[in-house]
């Protein structure tokens, strides 16, 4: 070890975007691995580290509103997925890149996984990535209350949880974990279901989700009823947008979710793919309708704000 180097962890490389690239391609005719394509004066911050775990930085990057885009000034946090143990901030560059394009400000941090560190770390380190965006928004065009949290896959469901719980003081300052709306790209919001568990819960202690909340959902109910961002929306929930595959196990929780947001009267919106991979914000033809409908859903939130006097 080098005097002063962070302590070694296991990482799990086992989700990658060629691996699900090499999974699709004879299964979906047309896909194609999306390129990031930069326009002139695009700005990318790297790397930029938002807190100190005690044992080492996380970082996040930041995708500044390309020049000659509109003038949005929203911000959108994305967590990536992989099964709570793997995945990269990296997957998300291309779809970041389009939202930057049409004037947003992208933030996408790393986070504990569940290799180096089980639930609550990972939640509480994406609150502290909002809280460190809201701090660092007026470096960003941005105000602290318009910034959005969302994420895909097993991103999306702790983006949706965030979401609704973070104002709640559940991952920490309630407060700084206030966003202005959710963008859950298939994941998961309720983990209690039947056809949750079907999925989530078949391999017991070995399932992903198990490893994440620190047991079975026979041995740790509780953690799967708290992780379950259904368990959360309330009066206060934020404007929700929700898109799917179109395969049904990745967005358990919707119905409840929506008739939840009915009752409260709480803007949503759903749109579902048909014929798409589970991974469908990595790939074209997809990947340009993701982009599409996030910004359409913000758009018409911001156009029902009150105009400022």
């Amino acid at each position: 070890m080098i005097p002063g180097a962070a302590a070694q962890r296991v990482v799990d490389d086992s989700y990658t975007i060629g691996q699900r690239f090499e999974q699709y391609r004879d299964k979906y005719p047309g896909i194609a691995w999306a390129p990031v394509v930069w326009r002139e004066g695009q700005a990318v911050r790297f790397d930029r580290p938002y807190k100190n775990t005690g044992s080492r930085d996380l970082h996040v990057d930041v995708f500044k509103a390309a020049p000659g885009s509109p003038a949005r000034h929203q911000g959108i946090l994305l967590v990536h997925g992989g099964g709570w143990s793997a995945g990269n901030k990296n997957h998300f560059y291309a779809l970041a890149n389009l939202l930057a394009q049409r004037g947003y400000a992208v933030f996408l941090p790393e986070f504990r996984l569940s290799p180096e560190a089980p639930y609550p770390a990972g939640m509480i380190d994406i609150g502290d990535a909002l809280a460190w965006a809201r701090a660092h928004a007026a470096e960003f065009g941005l105000t602290a209350d318009r910034i959005a949290v969302g994420g895909a896959s097993s991103g999306g469901q702790m983006a949706s949880l965030l979401a609704y719980a973070g104002p709640s003081g559940l991952f920490g300052d309630g407060k700084d974990r206030r966003a202005n709306a959710l963008i859950d790209l298939d994941g998961v919001l309720d983990f209690t279901l039947p056809e949750t568990l079907k999925f989530e819960n078949a391999a017991g202690e070995g399932s992903p989700a198990a490893r994440w909340l620190g047991g079975s959902y026979e041995r740790a109910p509780a953690k799967w009823r708290e992780a379950s961002a259904a368990s959360h929306v309330g009066p206060d929930a934020v404007p929700t947008l929700i898109v799917s595959s179109g395969i049904p196990r990745f967005t358990q929780g919707k119905d409840g979710v929506i008739a939840a947001l009915d009752r409260y009267h709480i803007a949503h919106r759903a749109f579902a793919f048909e014929n798409a991979p589970h991974d469908f914000w990595l790939f074209e033809p997809w990947l340009p309708r993701a982009a599409a409908e996030i910004d359409s859903f913000l758009s018409s939130l911001a156009a029902k704000e009150p105009v400022a006097k």
